[in-house]
């Protein structure tokens, strides 16, 4: 009876600690989905006054019927689908990975010729791993505002060499966006080819006031520039949503294993108290017990 009591005061005290670190973890998930958020929300504007100057730039541009930006640039293989995968590098996130791999997986299927991926994230690359589809080397996912700036670079750097060896051509992102009424959802987006879709669609946005947009003379220079923070904020915003969705993820796996913990206390601490009663009594009934034998 003793040793029983002793190890379920152990399994309460280990209890205790686990939900100590609990609710630390869903402390720091509820602070850093806020920076994150702030992010996105920041980007908002930003991400507008992009489209605007791409919009009077391609306005303005007398060659709309072929893309403004070069696509493939070389025709020496048949070029790849690349996709960019944002998930975790850690655990502790229920179905975050899983539910991402297979909505890529599913997305891809849709599309015909090859496939060429990038992971964001060791979980999520470790899921990619197990399925069909050709992962490249992955990259390391950030744990602050300030180093998402470097990860959008390497992307870049990477996409671009891949693109002068003609080795892809379409490329898209995969990553969770927040929702209001759920945690999470897996969204996508195509970041390249800039074509004449996507130019015909930024030239029909409504410029926001009456007055004449007049682009600088330089008008190829100045469209590129804009290209280059088309590409920089759409991955950026990306991998700001998806550690947003991460995080989110990760507190409300914290608040369901918080409620556990605490049904899983509550019935350690009831088994305690009925077998310390029974261990009372039994030795109020020894004493009784000798106490009448000396009577």
């Amino acid at each position: 009876m003793t040793d029983s009591i002793a190890s379920l005061r152990h399994k309460i005290t280990s209890a205790q600690d686990l939900e100590s670190v609990v609710r630390s973890m869903k402390t720091i998930a509820s602070s850093s989905i806020g920076q994150y958020e702030k992010a996105v929300h920041s980007l908002d504007d930003y991400y507008q006054n992009v489209q605007l100057g791409l919009s009077a730039c391609l306005s303005q541009s007398t060659q709309l019927e072929q893309p403004a930006v070069i696509v493939n640039r070389s025709q020496k293989h048949a070029p790849a689908i690349g996709a960019i995968v944002f998930g975790s590098d850690q655990g502790l996130v229920g179905q975050f990975n899983e539910v991402m791999v297979e909505f890529v997986v599913d997305s891809l299927a849709k599309l015909s010729g090859n496939k060429m991926l990038w992971a964001v994230g060791e979980r999520v690359e470790s899921r990619l791993i197990e399925t069909d589809l050709k992962t490249e080397a992955s990259f390391e996912l950030p744990h602050s505002i300030n180093t998402i700036t470097a990860l959008v670079g390497e992307i870049l750097i990477e996409l671009e060499a891949k693109r002068d060896q003609g080795l892809i051509d379409q490329v898209f992102l995969f990553h969770h966006k927040p929702e209001v009424n759920s945690v999470s959802r897996p969204v996508s987006q195509q970041l390249l080819p800039l074509d004449a879709a996507w130019q015909q669609e930024l030239v029909a946005i409504d410029w926001p006031s009456n007055n004449l947009v007049e682009v600088m003379p330089d008008q190829d220079q100045t469209r590129r520039s804009f290209v280059r923070e088309y590409l920089f904020v759409s991955l950026f915003r990306a991998c700001a949503e998806s550690l947003a969705s991460e995080n989110a993820s990760r507190l409300a796996a914290m608040q369901r294993a918080e409620k556990n913990i605490d049904e899983i206390q509550e019935n350690l601490n009831q088994t305690f108290h009925r077998l310390r009663q029974s261990d009372i009594d039994e030795e109020l009934s020894d004493v009784l017990s000798g106490f009448n034998a000396l009577s």
